[in-house]
């Protein structure tokens, strides 16, 4: 075991001691440390904060229930990513609920230990649990055992300034398992969308192809109207062309025949002409 594994273990130990016998078991375990580096690392640790002191004890107790609110917070922190309306507002409404219970669990483990516990306390034991929903480093702390004091609402976390023994062996905020199943509940999710919109794909398409063949069915319709409209024209135009010959054969008839009239017209004004004449000279 390393000098840092061995100050992570004495401050894990160290950080649910009772918070009145925190600064002697600290002094203890430092001269029993055969290392002078470690020695002085464990004189260093901070003594932690009443509400920090009952995060710890609940996160070393009740390993499995902190463990199921850190999986809705990454739950919660994966459905913010994917922009998931209906996912966001059942964590919300869980994450409210969960996070309440648990300070409250956490209060009577304090107070069976004989640690006073004051509705300020509770409250920042209830925020700091709250952090670890909003932001992974604080889920780390919050699951570590070994918090130095609670976490601000809106605090940007740096596990190595506030996490007793540093942040080198800090534990995962998510047991392996439970990360497999957050995972699998993220494919689930993600599948649940692509049959989602795969579905309203197909939807749109279906929509699409009966806009479509009523279009088609209507352009069908005016083609035939069309077509009817076509044949009455061309027989109105054939009918049309056999009158137009028909007047042009009476024309050149009607045109021949005064042409006819007209050479007998000239011969009868002649003929008029030389009787008029003949009847003038008997006269």
């Amino acid at each position: 075991m390393t000098a840092g594994d061995e100050l992570t273990r004495i401050a894990t130990e160290l950080y649910v001691r009772p918070l009145g016998e925190f600064v002697s078991a600290r002094r203890e375990r430092a001269k029993q440390a055969a290392d002078r580096g470690l020695a002085s690392a464990i004189t260093a640790l901070r003594k932690p904060s009443i509400a920090a002191w009952v995060v710890n004890v609940f996160a070393q107790e009740r390993t499995a229930e902190l463990g199921e609110a850190l999986q809705l917070a990454r739950e919660l922190r994966e459905a913010q990513d994917d922009l998931d309306a209906p996912a966001l507002a059942r964590l919300g409404r869980e994450r409210r609920t969960l996070t309440r219970r648990l300070a409250e669990k956490a209060r009577d483990l304090a107070v069976a230990r004989g640690e006073k516990v004051t509705s300020g306390t509770l409250d920042a034991v209830q925020q700091t649990i709250g952090a670890a929903f909003f932001d992974e480093a604080a889920s780390i702390a919050v699951a570590s055992g070994r918090l130095i004091r609670e976490i601000e609402p809106s605090e940007s976390v740096i596990l190595d300034q506030i996490l007793g023994g540093g942040a080198t062996e800090a534990r995962d905020a998510v047991p392996a398992q439970q990360v497999d199943e957050l995972a699998q509940r993220r494919r689930r999710r993600q599948a649940e969308q692509a049959v989602r919109e795969a579905e309203s794909a197909v939807t749109s398409a279906e929509r699409a192809r009966t806009t479509a063949e009523s279009a088609g069915r209507e352009a069908g319709r005016r083609i035939e109207d069309a077509t009817t409209r076509a044949a009455d024209l061309e027989r109105r135009l054939a009918r049309t062309r056999m009158e137009v010959d028909a007047a042009r054969a009476d024309a050149e008839s009607a045109e021949a025949r005064a042409t006819t009239a007209a050479a007998a017209l000239e011969v009868a004004t002649e003929e008029l002409a030389a009787a008029r004449r003949a009847l003038q000279h008997l006269t």
